[in-house]
């Protein structure tokens, strides 16, 4: 996992947590109504958190399995 996934998963972090606290505060303030639909965009980057995160582990998991296969491939090539 390189440092540019790992800040794009903080970030998305980051901002559901920060909008989280923003909306609910003016939801609090000036109306649900009015912010309610905001929560929208909170539901999103929590999303794209587990998401980012689920398709990283995925991705690790895959080319874990591609060296195994192209390690197989070397070593029956050997054996002919």
């Amino acid at each position: 996992m390189n440092v540019y996934n790992k800040i794009m998963r903080l970030f998305w972090l980051v901002l559901a947590i920060a909008m989280t606290i923003l909306i609910s505060y003016l939801s609090l303030t000036q109306g649900f109504y009015k912010w309610g639909f905001y929560y929208v965009f909170v539901l999103v980057a929590f999303g794209m958190f587990f998401f980012k995160s689920y398709m990283m582990k995925r991705m690790d998991r895959h080319l874990e399995y591609l060296a195994q296969q192209k390690e197989k491939t070397k070593s029956n090539e050997k054996g002919n």
